[in-house]
């Protein structure tokens, strides 16, 4: 009877701590299955040892546990060779990742940017500096810690967001309530960083968290309310546009067999009140940003190019493989995508294309225009301040000016930005490399200019072009290259181009007639994409 109730408690912890999805191709649930066969014939064996230091069987286990084991063991090595081998289902895989569309140009899919919108805190600065607003209060920072950090869209703005978790099982145990809110680090300025404690004037209480226990751990609160048959993953701490606080999980199936994980919907969990709402991705909230896990992308993507001609194909004849991983960028319309570069298996130094996968849809473009892949672009943009040591982020591709172009930053040792870098995509050593984002961007015109490229100004519908008389002018000589500062009548801005976009410009006069073409924003100072001396041009 002893060895009944141990059986029974063993039986339960194990289920309770590891949470077995209930349903075919999942192999938690069988796995737990053998393991308690073999503690069953452990626990219900009995022997003896004589005074002739022989082992003898007083009581051996019922058959049907061995029955069982044998049964699960099939079900566990058998049936996973049979139906998810690559092998036998090759085309499954390659088309997993669904409909790939062949793009026309990069730049028209990823939406024109400001540099004053540009991604220049990277995740781990975002940690650096959620750590030392939460150093800056001993009392809460003993208390919790930053989870993992989020970079998402709240409003028309861009953060990475971070819950506060427990920092262990007591602090859990004194705190059941919840921590208290979570860190803000927007994505385009370092010193706005944020500990949002309250929304509406109400105190945020974290209650239900990877980090908290019993059944206000998150996973199991799922589990134990209706949802112990799916697969659940990604656990995302998101905030809508209002700031409250929600668990994004995204639902999956096993498609191919015991392989093959593929996104079907989402959990929204509020953080505070637990309460769960379910939704296909085609109706999820637009708050919600990523509904596709970075490793099934990947994966598909991989799988997708590898079995471009089936599982036969020793040659490697046009496979493809993605490069450095994926990164999180926004096209037109606020949506966001995966995006990658595409390599031919054994060669990595240039991409034979790119690829951007909507986060919610799925859905998949292929552009097929050769350029530097991400590792290469680093490198390069290293390479034009080695004497300083600094690391490149991870690129982040931009449209920028019609060129599409990797922007990263330059840290020291420390972590702590101190350049920037711009990087053409189609040609990485056109590289520009700054202080500030703006000497940045004049310095990567520059040099895409001297490559004998040349700015296309009708490139964009946000192109504006104005024709009118200069009413002051300056130059200013930067990293040796010359930019002339412009204003003209009747308009606010001051324009900015350099020695480079046009020999006309340093030889114009207060009083000249120009005409110059630019993108129109919000920025201060305006860079221009052409200018024409029209006072030189009626001369001619």
């Amino acid at each position: 009877m002893k060895k009944s109730i141990l059986f029974i408690v063993i039986a339960f912890v194990l289920f309770y701590l590891n949470l077995p999805v209930l349903s075919y191709g999942f192999l938690g649930l069988p796995t737990i299955l053998l393991a308690l066969c073999g503690i069953a014939i452990v626990l219900f064996t009995r022997l003896q040892v004589g005074a002739d230091k022989k082992v003898r069987l007083l009581e051996k286990p019922k058959k049907i546990f061995f029955i069982l084991a044998g049964i699960l063991l099939v079900y566990l090595v058998v049936f996973p060779l049979c139906t998810s081998l690559p092998m036998f289902r090759s085309e499954s895989y390659k088309n997993l990742i669904g409909k790939v569309t062949d793009g026309k140009k990069i730049a028209n899919h990823i939406a024109p940017i400001s540099i004053d919108e540009i991604r220049v805190v990277d995740e781990d600065l975002a940690y650096l500096l959620g750590e030392k607003i939460l150093g800056s209060q001993p009392a809460l920072g003993s208390q919790v810690e930053l989870g993992h950090f989020c970079v998402q869209k709240v409003g028309k703005d861009l953060y990475w967001v971070a819950p506060l978790l427990h920092s262990g099982f007591f602090k859990w145990l004194n705190n059941q309530e919840g921590t208290t809110g979570y860190v803000m680090v927007s994505a385009t300025n370092e010193r706005d960083v944020k500990l949002v404690q309250t929304v509406n004037g109400k105190p945020i209480k974290i209650k239900y968290q990877p980090e908290a226990f019993f059944q206000s751990e998150i996973e199991r609160h799922l589990y134990t309310n209706g949802y112990a048959t799916v697969g659940m993953t990604d656990f995302t701490f998101e905030i809508d546009d209002a700031g409250n606080p929600y668990w994004v999980v995204t639902k999956y199936d096993k498609t191919i067999g015991f392989s093959g994980d593929d996104a079907t919907g989402i959990l929204v969990v509020n953080a505070e009140s637990g309460a769960i709402q379910e939704y296909g991705i085609d109706r999820a909230p637009l708050w919600v940003d990523r509904i596709q896990p970075i490793d099934f992308v990947e994966n598909q993507l991989n799988d997708w190019g590898e079995y471009v001609h089936g599982y036969w194909n020793f040659s490697n004849a046009n496979k493809l493989q993605i490069t450095e991983g994926l990164t999180l960028v926004y096209g037109h319309n606020n949506r966001s995508y995966w995006y990658t570069g595409l390599t031919s298996v054994g060669k990595d130094e240039s991409a034979v294309g790119f690829v951007l996968v909507d986060t919610r849809t799925k859905e998949t473009t292929f552009y097929k225009q050769s350029g530097a892949t991400e590792f290469a672009a680093q490198s390069s943009a290293q390479g034009k301040v080695q004497e300083k040591g600094y690391k490149a982020s991870l690129p982040i591709p931009y449209n920028i000016n019609s060129i599409p172009t990797y922007v990263m930053t330059l840290k020291d040792d420390g972590g702590l930005v101190k350049m920037y870098a711009m990087v053409a995509i189609s040609d990485y050593t056109i590289v520009g490399v700054g202080n500030t984002m703006r000497e940045t961007l004049m310095s990567y015109k520059n040099v895409y200019n001297m490559a004998g490229n040349k700015i296309n100004p009708n490139a964009e519908n946000n192109k504006k072009f104005l024709k009118s008389v200069v009413t002051r002018i300056q130059n200013d000589v930067k990293n040796g290259n010359s930019f002339y500062y412009f204003t003209v009548k009747d308009y606010p801005n001051i324009f900015v181009g350099s020695s480079q976009l046009s020999s006309q410009l340093p030889v114009t006069i207060v009083g000249d007639s120009i005409k110059v073409s630019f993108d129109l924003d919000l920025e201060e100072v305006i860079d221009v994409s052409s200018f024409e001396n029209l006072n030189m041009t009626k001369k001619k």
